[in-house]
């Protein structure tokens, strides 16, 4: 049985390409000489159930608990780590190459598909570097040559883009993503469990949850988990079976909503059901063994979401 939620949804089948992605050759992009482009397209917000035969069909999920992902669900993060890493650059007047007429500056539609290519700060500037050439900056004259001197400006240049990004969190100009707060207090009002499980550190997603969320509303939380508080990372399901646990919930009872691929499968090896809403830099991902997807949460209610999980009928 296929769900409306209330979005003029379409039905899902296991065996669409509705994540498949096309790929063109893009040598012209500043910055990726040996990087491909997706092409992006407008997603359909769908839902769908899972397909078994009744003789293998297994008690319905009731929604018990709803768990959210922090960075990309509870506040769209990538644009302003793109802004601390674009104001770092003309801080310290990075230009790369040194012949450039004005400081490094990351586009938007190249910073998307870069962190899908590079993931981590340093990780992601010594590969633009790299490709394109040592920069010049105030840290160094000229374009460092050994591998001390590159590690200082990496380094110096990742720890003024951190702070940097937490000014921009506590400045009160980042608002969450559209309709967070109201499902989330929906969630509560309606005795469910609610909790946060990110993979960042845990020092960065209070930083978010306190200034987004509020200090009542995060404190609220029923259970709350950091990338530091298990071993693996997403897309292992750790911390996710973790958060089962301490809810005192089974993992068909709860529901998470991710952004990622990474996350989906994550929640779905933890054995639990997933609705996705994206964002610019995960719109072309494959999301397939999700329940249902949307661009944002803002016509999703939480009666929504208890009726797609009633109605999933899992293969034994």
């Amino acid at each position: 049985m296929a769900v409306s939620c209330n979005h003029s949804a379409i039905l899902f089948s296991p065996s669409s390409t509705a994540g498949s992605s096309s790929v063109t050759s893009s040598s012209s992009l500043i910055g990726f000489p040996r990087f491909q482009t997706l092409r992006f397209k407008s997603r359909s917000v769908y839902s769908k159930s899972r397909a078994s035969s009744p003789v293998s069909a297994l008690p319905s999920r009731s929604l018990e608990a709803l768990i959210f992902d922090c960075d990309g669900v509870i506040l769209e993060s990538e644009n302003l780590h793109r802004q601390a890493y674009n104001d770092a650059f003309s801080h310290f007047d990075v230009r790369c190459p040194p012949s450039s007429s004005a400081s490094l500056d990351w586009s938007l539609e190249f910073y998307d598909k870069f962190q899908n290519l590079v993931g981590g700060g340093k990780p992601k500037m010594r590969w633009y570097f790299k490709e394109n050439g040592w920069p010049t900056s105030t840290i160094f004259d000229s374009p460092p040559q050994n591998d001390d001197d590159r590690a200082k400006l990496i380094d110096t240049l990742q720890d003024w883009k951190t702070e940097r990004y937490k000014e921009i969190i506590k400045s009160g100009s980042v608002e969450p993503r559209p309709g967070v707060i109201r499902l989330m207090d929906e969630a509560k009002a309606a005795g469910k469990k609610l909790a946060v499980c990110s993979a960042a550190t845990k020092s960065s997603v209070i930083l978010c949850l306190e200034n987004l969320l509020d200090i009542e509303r995060f404190q609220g939380l029923d259970c709350f988990l950091a990338g530091d508080d298990v071993k693996e990372k997403k897309p292992d399901p750790s911390i996710y079976i973790t958060a089962a646990e301490k809810l005192g919930v089974s993992v068909k009872d709860c529901l998470v909503v991710e952004d990622s691929v990474i996350g989906l499968q994550a929640a779905t090896k933890a054995g639990m059901s997933c609705v996705i809403t994206y964002t610019s830099s995960t719109s072309d991902q494959d999301f397939n063994d999700a329940i249902a997807v949307y661009p944002d949460l803002s016509n999703v209610k939480l009666t929504d979401l208890k009726t797609l999980l009633q109605t999933i009928v899992t293969a034994a």
